[in-house]
């Protein structure tokens, strides 16, 4: 094609791309007091516009977007979600745990999250059982393991994936304290969220089973959510697997909340309590007819 039919080639692009002009802008000398101004700089490229007040919305749809727009171009197509606390040691850290316990009442509290080192484990091997699986379908990923991003039962998931040479999801927001993603989440597919609605939202687009274990606030807050967005019909029913009945029954009385009319009794089988990786795995095959065993 000779340069003049490219010129009336109806398809071509008649427009310069963003990122085009923005390096126009960046060659050009600032020299006057009109382009030194703020007002001045285009408006997606100026943070402080972007960071008022008023553009709550625009910032929401950003947070919606770009992950959104990062795991379809990596073929994820859906996800195995994992909860859990942030507080659990691993078995390995048990004793370091136990040796920061400066009372006995300090020390009775470690040595219960203590006993719980065996979930770490159990997350663990259920990222690597559904990584391993490596279930394709449509030329995307399926079961993509995804966490909040950050330490103990988190970082357990991202780490069981990691082992069986499998990419993980990272979900990790930004808090007053300093935090960082755990070191096994794969670096393409971390991402760090403003707004707590938006990661919540993440969590779920592409879950196709949620497995819960122990943990506190953050883990009741979006275990019921996905309860609340199940039981009302907004969200299709999904393998919901909570991990370590004791604890559970200890912490909710679940029956309870049935017996006083505030649930039905059917919605107490919208989750299923297991103890081991190997037991929610098999619900998940069982619940989608899968292959992989």
């Amino acid at each position: 094609m000779t340069e003049e039919e490219k010129q009336h080639d109806l398809t071509k692009r008649k427009f310069y791309k963003a990122e085009q002009e923005a390096g126009f802008a960046d060659t050009h000398p600032k020299t006057t007091p009109q382009q030194q101004d703020p007002a001045y700089r285009l408006a997606f490229r100026d943070t402080d516009f972007l960071l008022r007040e008023e553009l709550r919305p625009v910032r929401f749809q950003l947070e919606l977007l770009k992950p959104d727009m990062l795991l379809d171009e990596a073929a994820i197509g859906s996800t195995l979600v994992m909860y859990g606390s942030a507080r659990i040691p691993s078995p390995d850290m048990a004793d370091a745990a136990l040796a920061t316990a400066t009372t006995p009442e300090r020390k009775a509290v470690i040595e219960r999250l203590v006993a719980k080192a065996h979930y770490y484990e159990e997350a663990r091997k259920l990222a690597q059982i559904a990584s391993t699986c490596g279930i394709v379908e449509d030329g995307k990923r399926q079961f993509v393991i995804c966490s909040g991003g950050g330490p103990s039962i988190m970082e357990a998931a991202n780490r069981g994936a990691q082992e069986a040479g499998a990419e993980s999801i990272g979900l990790n927001i930004v808090l007053p304290h300093e935090q960082a993603p755990n070191s096994y989440v794969t670096p393409h597919l971390s991402f760090q969220f403003h707004y707590f609605a938006l990661r919540k939202m993440h969590f779920l687009l592409r879950a196709r089973a949620v497995a819960v274990f122990p943990g506190g606030f953050g883990t009741f807050d979006e275990f019921f959510e996905l309860l609340t967005l199940v039981q009302t019909g907004k969200m299709k029913p999904i393998p919901i697997l909570l991990f370590g009945g004791d604890y559970w029954n200890r912490v909710i009385n679940f029956q309870a909340l049935a017996e006083e009319g505030v649930i039905n009794f059917e919605d107490l089988e919208l989750f299923t309590v297991v103890e081991t990786a190997d037991d929610a795995w098999a619900h998940i095959v069982k619940f989608y007819d899968l292959d992989c065993g």
